[in-house]
């Protein structure tokens, strides 16, 4: 896309020499930021993340998008695609154009309140321009995949209800839910490794929790499936609420709101270059979707799936994946566990014992020349990043999602 910037330069200079100071103070700033605006309008609540916020992960991954925003203020395309993958997030939570001014208001507030007398009338000036400049760029993008949800075949805008079809234990900690509409109509297609946001009206909380879980089986069904982890309780109230609510309070037959499938993090269906999949723990939900797609609409292309877990007992959907290795020459299938049971030692039930390591994966892969996708515990991704530049692959063959706000795996 084109992204026009239309501030004068004085502006972009006065923005592009506070970046540091954003990037010193970002954090800080956002602290500060989300309290402000929760008090203001509280009705915002609905929409965020309770945990993410306890846990600080929200305000991080905002500090390092408006840290960007200022170093790249005067090019705007380069960080186009952070935009598009917050963009999708945000048409998936129902973010509204006119909720931009009350972000934008309440950031240069908080900006004044951490910087004090630094923060000039000048600098807050240039700060109010240059956010409108980006609230557009963002408006613009979210505007045309709010139109391209609601036009497409079997799409729709807003919150759906969609019926709970079937409930499924897959292991200790996981179970699937298979999600068919309410109203008997077409569900629109998705790309394998998008995501659903699902919103919960638990009983004695004020407001609602919305959450996003990968879709995890191929598209082209007549139902959607989530396979969602039961999050332990935690000293941060909200951590789990809405995955032990599902659990342990949604049934067969009863019904959820949904929000149009969404997400960048998606299988390249163009190419059939050898695929690996490498997940930790429930993130090797997106990677079903994409080895199941595979197994269906490229059954020539090779694909390797590779997944960690505690054990056996925690292992969810391994009868699904050991069957489509059996049954497919172009799948293969290897597992390591962290902690194997005794019962895992006396059925050979994995691979490895231990963790993910580069030396293993060269072990059992051929060579380095595949699409590498992974997901699973941001230590976990750190690790399978950091060995897979080590081997050399080309970053444009890396390709990950993290579980909530954007971090960094370098």
């Amino acid at each position: 896309m084109t992204v026009t910037t239309r501030l004068d330069e004085k502006t972009i200079e006065i923005v592009k020499s506070t970046a540091p100071v954003l990037e010193k103070h970002g954090e800080a700033i956002t602290k500060r930021f989300y309290p402000l605006m929760f008090e203001n309008h509280p009705e915002l609540l609905h929409v965020f993340n309770h945990a993410n916020q306890q846990q600080g992960k929200q305000q991080k991954a905002l500090a390092n998008t408006v840290y960007a925003a200022a170093k790249y203020i005067d090019h705007l395309e380069a960080i186009v695609p952070v935009v598009k993958q917050i963009a999708h997030k945000h048409r998936s939570l129902q973010v509204k154009p006119e909720q931009y001014p009350i972000v934008g208001e309440h950031l240069l507030l908080a900006i004044k309140d951490v910087l004090g007398d630094a923060a000039t009338d000048e600098i807050l000036e240039a700060w109010g321009k240059a956010y409108g400049v980006i609230a557009d760029v963002f408006i613009q993008v979210e505007k045309e995949m709010y139109e391209e949800a609601a036009e497409k075949k079997g799409g729709w805008d807003g919150f759906r209800d969609f019926v709970v079809a079937k409930k499924v234990k897959e292991s200790d900690a996981i179970t699937s839910f298979y999600l068919k509409p309410k109203d008997g109509k077409a569900i629109s297609e998705y790309l394998p490794g998008q995501y659903v946001s699902i919103r919960c009206y638990i009983e004695g909380e004020t407001y609602t929790h919305i959450r996003q879980y990968s879709l995890s089986d191929a598209p082209g069904k007549d139902y959607y499936r989530i396979s969602v982890k039961r999050e332990a309780d935690s000293d941060i109230k909200p951590d789990g609420i809405v995955s032990n609510y599902l659990h342990d309070q949604i049934s067969e037959g009863d019904v959820v709101e949904l929000t149009a499938p969404a997400g960048d993090f998606v299988l390249n269906m163009d190419s059939f270059e050898p695929v690996v999949l490498i997940s930790g723990g429930v993130g090797q939900t997106p990677m079903l979707s994409m080895l199941n797609t595979i197994v269906e609409q490229q059954p020539s292309r090779e694909v390797t799936f590779i997944h960690a877990a505690i054990n056996g007992d925690f292992h969810a959907m391994d009868n699904e994946v050991t069957e489509l290795a059996n049954n497919n020459e172009n799948v293969n299938y290897f597992l390591c566990y962290e902690n194997p049971t005794d019962y895992d030692r006396e059925q050979n039930r994995f691979d490895k014992e231990g963790y993910v390591e580069l030396e293993w994966l060269q072990q059992i892969l051929p060579d380095n020349q595949a699409d590498f996708y992974f997901c699973g515990p941001v230590p976990f991704m750190k690790v399978i990043k950091h060995g897979l530049k080590a081997w050399n692959v080309p970053e444009e063959k890396i390709h990950f999602e993290f579980f909530g706000p954007a971090d960094q795996l370098d």
